[in-house]
C-alpha cells in the first residue's frame, strides 16, 4: 500500500540567488518536481499536442477525425448551455478540458509495460490522480467557481443570506457543505484510481497472463471513464445550481 502512496521526488529545483526572502523561506530546500508532476506535464502536453494536430488543415465540409471534433464540441456547446444558461462560454471550455484532463489522467497508466515472467518493466507510470493532491487540487478549484458563481449571480449579500435558509439555524450546516463537497470530490475519485491501481498489480502478480490485459478494459479504461464523468458530472451540478438566481 505505501509504495502506492508514496509520491517520488524526480528532481529539484534550486532558487537562484537574489531570490526574495518570502520564496527562500517558503521552499527552503528548493522546488521539488516530484514524479506526479511530471505525469501531469505529459498528460497536459499531450492534449495540447492533440489540440494542435486536430485543428490543422480544417475543411469546410468535415470529414473524418474533424466531423467527430466538431460532434463533440457542439454537444459540448449545447449541453453547457443547458446547464449555465448565459455563463455558457465561461464554462463550456472548462468542463471539457477537466472531463479530457481526468479522462487522460486516469487510463495514462496503461502506457507502462505489463510485469510477467520475470520481466521488470523499465518504468512505470502511475495515474496522477491516484495522488490525492491532484484531486482535492480539482476539487478545490470546482467549488472555487461555485463560490464565484453565487457572488455573480445572486450578489455578496445574496450569497451571504443563503448561509441562513431555510432557517439561520442551518449556518453552520450550510457552510460545512462547502467542505463535504471537496472532500466527495476529492476523495471518489482519488479513492477509485488508486483502488484500480493495487488491483492491476495484484492481479499482475497472481495471474501474469491474459487476465491483467483483460480486466485492463475494465479498471485502465471504462472505470477512468466513469470517474472523469463523475467527476466532470458533478462539477457541473455544483456549478449550474451556482448560476440559478433565487
Amino acid at each position: 500500500m505505501d509504495e502506492f502512496l508514496d509520491i517520488q521526488t524526480a528532481f529539484v529545483i534550486r532558487l537562484p540567488d537574489g531570490t526574495s526572502a518570502f520564496l527562500r523561506n517558503l521552499f527552503p530546500n528548493g522546488v521539488a518536481i516530484t514524479e506526479t508532476v511530471i505525469v501531469s506535464w505529459f498528460v497536459m502536453g499531450l492534449l495540447i499536442g492533440l489540440s494542435f494536430a486536430l485543428t490543422r488543415n480544417l475543411r469546410q465540409v468535415p470529414k473524418g477525425a474533424q466531423a467527430l471534433l466538431e460532434t463533440a464540441i457542439e454537444f459540448l456547446t449545447n449541453f453547457s448551455k443547458n446547464q449555465f444558461g448565459k455563463f455558457s462560454t465561461v464554462f463550456a471550455p472548462y468542463v471539457g478540458t477537466l472531463f479530457l484532463f481526468l479522462l487522460f489522467a486516469n487510463i495514462v497508466g496503461v502506457l507502462t509495460p505489463i510485469e510477467a515472467f520475470g520481466f521488470k518493466p523499465p518504468f512505470e507510470i502511475k495515474p496522477p490522480t491516484r495522488d490525492i493532491n491532484v484531486t482535492a487540487s480539482l476539487a478545490c478549484l470546482t467549488i472555487l467557481l461555485v463560490i464565484a458563481c453565487n457572488i455573480k449571480s445572486k450578489g455578496v449579500f445574496g450569497w451571504l443570506k443563503h448561509f441562513l435558509r431555510p432557517v439561520p439555524f442551518m449556518l453552520p450546516f450550510n457552510i460545512l457543505e462547502y467542505g463535504t463537497r471537496v472532500l466527495s470530490l476529492a476523495l471518489r475519485l482519488f479513492g477509485n484510481i488508486l483502488g484500480g491501481l493495487i488491483l492491476m498489480h495484484l492481479l499482475e502478480g497472481l495471474v501474469p497472463v491474459a487476465m491483467p490485459m483483460a480486466l485492463s478494459l475494465y479498471f485502465d479504461f471504462f472505470d477512468g471513464f466513469i470517474q472523469a464523468a463523475i467527476f466532470t458530472f458533478l462539477s457541473v451540478l455544483y456549478i449550474s445550481e451556482a448560476t440559478r438566481k433565487e
